[in-house]
């Protein structure tokens, strides 16, 4: 029988009180986000990268410097120094294409990069939506997957649905009331995740620049700021990871697993956007008649044998 998580057919469920102090989802606080993103990307790259030659003696700035930066894409130094200082908050589309080809950002970075000056200015945000039930036909194919473990995520990475499989994949996180099962929040806050995930950091810090992608598309978003907050302030590793600035929202790869119940695997998974929705389907598989796909069979097994005995709604 299909594992759904509690609350996802109901809407909507906060993930935690922000901090007094938390300003993030504040103009003046996406205006610092938005220096902290130019400073990051400009720590990055070499002057060699842009052409420029960078003499004798030691630089004691990472990466760029301000002057080079502005030289480069042809502005001025001041007004590239209020950028970063957020005392800028409205560069045109012309100034942001010369910075994006000098700091040479991607086409997840550059989308970013607009996303924080539209908020930073005051231009409109999409419009702040309760958490949407999974529809009856997604949590229909979370079942016929097998012993694939699968699971749906909301924004913000919320666990709003999942098999048996998929529950018992991130062992322990069953234990959390609904309402916190949260994959960012289980790689941080949860003690299983640590010896659970091979390579944990590299996992982790996938994951932050997961959450970094989806906090640039609404920045004023207080469900995703309040989980921002809880992480900077419970977990040591995070705010590092999210102070790097790196964007790269998650859509395929290979997770390598030692799970307490089956052992080592090394499972693909492909990310699918829900249509018509803020929803993702994550499916884990491995190819057939290898070890890594018996261990997967057999925690989908015993997923099932235990599923009467799990609670699944907190």
């Amino acid at each position: 029988m299909l594992a759904a998580v509690a609350g996802a057919r109901q809407g909507a469920f906060l993930l935690g009180v922000a901090h007094p102090g938390w300003r993030r989802g504040s103009i003046d606080g996406v205006s610092n986000e938005l220096g902290s993103f130019l400073k990051a990307c400009r720590a990055r790259r070499k002057p060699g990268d842009v052409g420029i030659t960078a003499g004798p003696g030691v630089r004691r700035t990472p990466g760029l410097r301000r002057e080079e930066v502005a030289a480069v894409a042809g502005i001025s130094m001041d007004y590239y120094t209020r950028l970063e200082q957020g005392r800028e908050r409205h560069p045109s589309e012309a100034v942001l294409d010369a910075l994006a080809r000098t700091l040479q950002l991607d086409a997840t970075e550059r989308q970013y990069l607009s996303n924080l000056v539209r908020h930073a200015s005051g231009g409109p945000n999409p419009a702040l939506r309760e958490a949407e039930p999974v529809r009856p036909t997604v949590l229909r194919l979370l079942d016929m997957v097998g012993e694939a473990p699968a699971y749906v995520l909301g924004g913000g990475n919320d666990m709003v649905a999942a098999n048996p499989a998929g529950l018992a994949l991130l062992t322990g996180i069953d234990q959390w009331p609904a309402q916190r099962r949260n994959t960012t929040r289980y790689l941080f806050l949860h003690p299983a995740a640590r010896t659970l995930f091979v390579g944990w950091r590299e996992v982790a810090q996938h994951s932050v620049a997961d959450l970094r992608a989806t906090y640039g598309d609404n920045p004023a978003d207080r469900r995703l700021t309040a989980l921002i907050d809880e992480l900077t302030t419970k977990s040591e590793e995070f705010p590092a990871m999210w102070a790097s600035h790196q964007v790269q929202p998650k859509a395929a790869g290979v997770k390598r697993f030692d799970h307490p119940a089956v052992g080592r695997m090394d499972l693909d998974y492909e990310v699918l956007a829900v249509r018509g929705g803020d929803q993702r389907l994550v499916i884990y598989q491995a190819e057939p008649g290898t070890p890594d796909h018996d261990a997967m069979t057999l925690l989908g097994i015993v997923s099932r044998r235990e599923e009467p005995h799990r609670t699944h709604h907190g």
